[in-house]
Order: C-alpha cells, then structure tokens, then sequence
C-alpha cells in the first residue's frame, strides 16, 4: 500500500489523519474534509460504498487508493495503512458519521501509529455526542461517554446498576430496535424520575429531542422509533449524608471491638459527616 513519489513539501505526507464526518447534514463538512478527500493518497473508510457516496454529494472526487477500514478488519488493516503513511503517504481515516475510534474503528490504529512514531493528527468536526450532550437541556460541565451497552439484557442491566450513582451526565448510543427495552432498563437502574434526553436524528430534517424522566420516555419509545438515537441522561443526584444515619454504623463497629474514636474516624471518611460529631452522638445513644 506504500505510496511513491510523494511531493516533500506537502504538509499531510507521512501522517495518519483521523477526520469526522457529517452526522447528518452534509453541509456539516469542512473544507478542509473536502480538500483532503480529494488529495489523501489513501483514503480508509469504515464503509467505502457510504464514503463515496458523501463525496459525491460534496462534489469531490477521490483520487487516492480506497480500502475499507473496518471493526472486522481493523487489526490487520492497522498495520498496512501505518506502514503506507511511515513510507511518505497521506491516510486519511473516516466512519460512516462522526469522529473515528469514537463507537468506530480506529483505536488500533491510532496505537500502532504511536508505537511505530508514525505521526497521527485529527481534522475535528461533527460529533453525535458533543451535539447530543448540547441540546439536550443537562448538565455539560461534566460528562461521560458510555457508547453502546451490552446486548444481553443480563450484561446491560449489571453495567446500568454499576452506573446508578454516576454524578456525571451520561451519554449513550442505542439502536432503535433496543431502545424501549434500554430506557426500561435505566428506569429501573437510575430511576423512574431520572431527567434523559432522547435525541433522533441529529442535524437530519426529521431531527427530534424528547426530555422527559426515564419512566416517560420508556413508555414512548414503545410504539417504536426510527433513526439514529443518542440519549443523555443526567446524573445521579448528590446524596447528602445525615448524622442520624450513620450513627448506628459507628456503633456497630464499636461493638464489633474497635475503639469508639476510630469507627466514627472511619465513618466521617466515607460519609464527609463531621468526625467529631459522630463521636459525640454515638456517645449519646449509649
């Protein structure tokens, strides 16, 4: 896959270029995607069909060799198209939608480019997640990125219980098929009342954003729906400790043989409540 005769001067020789695409609106596209599709020696797409097809909307022709770069064939394509940018060429790397090794190939690659010090760089663009997390009306100063849960209803609920006292605002990704059963699944996990968000669509013409509590949306999402789906869901709620509730706790550990000082020491550590404060109320219920 090598590429000879690759011009000196030209500032993405030599380099693996990570470049986001439209979520939906083709307008979305930078110039930059534009000039680099048309120029990139090599052009590795997660489905080479969908790539030519937005170039053609965006009036680009593609020049350089195409190749699919796919999750089914990832590892071994990671090695070639490292070894094509280390002997001079430009490898551009696209999804279907958004940024690649974002719920999309290219995580391997990225490592097999660092380990080989073959330089990586990123054109930033359209993102579902960025643009789902903003309209959706929760918090955005702290968030995480779930990406798709598990199939197996089994192994879906254990990650959603492991998730329930996230403080973070969640993001996920979900195929219609699956996403009555899912927020079904989160209601029961983080709540009935939890505040989510149900994006459809995003930048598309039949864009949609549902917000309401977790029990709502579950029960509208079962008469079906269609499109690519983002949800967000808000955080668990800061819980704050009571003195009253914990004194029982120290107790108990005093009981079981520690000094009285030390339990409620042990207690104010993973509660935040006020050492000294247990101390003296667990004195009081003697």
């Amino acid at each position: 896959m090598a590429v000879l005769d690759v011009p000196a001067d030209r500032v993405d020789a030599g380099r693996i270029l990570l470049a986001a695409t439209p979520i939906g609106d083709v307008e979305d596209a930078p110039p930059r995607l534009r000039r680099l599709l048309a120029e990139a020696d090599v052009v590795a797409a997660e489905d080479t069909r969908r790539l030519l097809g937005l170039a053609n909307r965006l009036g680009v022709h593609v020049s350089g060799t195409l190749v699919s770069f796919h999750e089914h064939n990832e590892r071994e394509r990671a090695g070639r198209l490292v070894r094509a940018a280390a002997d001079g060429a430009s490898v551009l790397v696209v999804s279907d939608a958004g940024m690649p090794a974002v719920s999309d190939p290219g995580y391997r690659l990225v490592r097999a480019a660092v380990e080989a010090g073959v330089p990586v760089s990123v054109l930033p663009g359209p993102s579902a997640v960025l643009t789902a997390l903003a309209i959706s009306g929760l918090a955005t100063d702290r968030f995480c990125f779930e990406g798709f849960l598990p199939r197996r209803p089994g192994d879906r609920d254990r990650t959603l219980r492991d998730l329930a006292d996230e403080p973070r605002t969640m993001v996920f990704f979900e195929s219609p098929r699956r996403l009555a059963a899912t927020l079904a699944a989160m209601a029961e996990a983080f709540g009935a009342d939890r505040p989510a968000a149900v994006c459809r669509e995003l930048t598309k013409t039949y864009e949609e954003v549902r917000r309401a509590p977790l029990a709502e949306l579950a029960a509208w999402a079962e008469d079906g729906v269609r499109g690519e789906i983002t949800v967000v869901v808000a955080g668990a709620p800061v819980r704050v400790a009571r003195l009253e509730d914990h004194v029982a706790e120290v107790r108990a550990r005093a009981d079981a043989g520690e000094r009285l000082k030390d339990a409620a020491a042990a207690v104010a550590a993973t509660t935040g409540l006020s050492k000294r404060e247990l101390y003296q109320a667990a004195l009081d219920a003697r």
